[in-house]
């Protein structure tokens, strides 16, 4: 199902902080690892590299966090690609859904609109909602896609009041207004809804629209994470290893990283491999944390690509292999990714090996 388009709430809590350092060590990426500013200069090699310390509290930055999660009605479980369509008649098949699964909008749209206006149907009313935010069988409409939505919130649906409170935060069918949006975030989270409470948790965190409130940022995001959301595990994980708003807990950070990463947060697979492969907060387990790395890069993580090319570069995890390790070193620097020992490494390359993995960078982005 598609969703709203998603803002950013800026706060660089979500960031992790640690020097960018390669050949025989793996560290978390820090902030400057989002944007592209000037490389850290590396650490030494020969050594056993432990991640750094880092100030704590984390400054609370303007920088971009991990979008908000958007929502999209709450309704039962997605038919599978290719299925019958659901028997006319049988109340337990909910068949506005149903035909939106299977990009039959306008049919959602018709029978949406006659259960909304017919009997006051909550979940069909966010449903209008989300198809004309999404022009999805019907011209899009910001304007009606918020009428629609803040009659199901007022009627308690707890879906369309995440919904409206995003519309009301990027501005989408009118002004912004978050003071309002942060109300209704709070009444969807009450109710039970883990987005809303992974987002009204970025607001304590922003401190922007509510007062900063480090120790309830991480309330609700603990909320969101024991429900499920990727984003708010990745995003506590980062709360417990830097200790904000609870006592740090390497162990518990991993332990969340774990679970983001088999929900495939491709964040959380990053830095999940480098606990892995550096047993920071769980037994080391090198060739595991390779694996991850290795899955994470062909995904396009530009950090989990220089992780990778530092283990193949020096060999250790993995059989030294320099030419693909600078094959996905050149692949993180087209978006600006750079690592100076690594450069140093593809300089030191002969012109034959140099020009092969030029030529594998180039056949790699080039199947992308």
């Amino acid at each position: 199902m598609k969703v709203l388009r998603p803002i950013s709430i800026l706060v660089s809590c979500l960031m992790l902080t640690a020097s960018a350092e390669a050949q025989v060590s793996l560290t978390p990426p820090n902030a400057a690892d989002r944007p592209p500013p000037a490389d850290r200069p590396a650490a030494k090699t020969g050594e056993d590299l432990k991640e750094k310390p880092k100030p704590k509290p984390p400054a609370i930055a303007r920088k971009p966090a991990a979008p908000v999660a958007t929502p999209k009605p709450e309704t039962p479980a997605p038919a599978a690609t290719g299925a019958p369509a659901p028997v006319p008649g049988d109340p337990n098949v909910d068949l506005v859904y149903g035909a939106y699964q299977r990009g039959q909008y306008k049919t959602a749209f018709d029978l949406a609109t006659r259960r909304a206006q017919g009997n006051g149907d909550l979940k069909a009313m966010t449903m209008l909602g989300e198809l004309y935010a999404s022009a999805l069988g019907v011209k899009g409409d910001d304007a009606k896609a918020v009428e629609w939505y803040k009659r199901a919130a007022d009627g308690g649906d707890r879906e369309a009041m995440l919904a409206l409170a995003m519309m009301r935060l990027s501005g989408r069918g009118g002004p912004v207004n978050r003071e309002e949006a942060a109300k209704l975030l709070a009444s969807s989270a009450k109710l039970g809804n883990p987005k809303a409470a992974y987002n009204l948790a970025l607001l304590y965190l922003d401190g922007q629209t509510l007062p900063q409130d480090l120790k309830r940022s991480a309330e609700l995001l603990r909320v969101a994470a024991d429900a499920g959301n990727p984003e708010a595990q990745y995003a506590l994980a980062t709360f417990y290893k830097e200790g904000t708003g609870v006592e740090k807990d390497m162990e518990k950070a991993v332990r969340l990283l774990q679970q983001a990463s088999l929900a495939d947060n491709l964040d959380a697979e990053v830095e999940y491999a480098i606990a892995l492969y550096n047993g920071t907060g769980i037994p080391r387990n090198e060739a595991a944390a390779v694996a991850l790395l290795r899955k994470a890069a062909r995904e396009g993580s530009p950090i989990a690509q220089n992780r990778l090319a530092g283990v193949l570069v020096s060999g250790r995890g993995a059989p030294m292999d320099k030419i693909e390790g600078l094959k996905w070193h050149l692949v993180a620097k087209t978006v600006g990714k750079g690592d100076p020992m690594l450069d140093e490494a593809l300089a030191d390359l002969s012109p034959q090996d140099r020009a092969k993995a030029e030529a594998a960078a180039h056949k790699w982005l080039g199947d992308k």
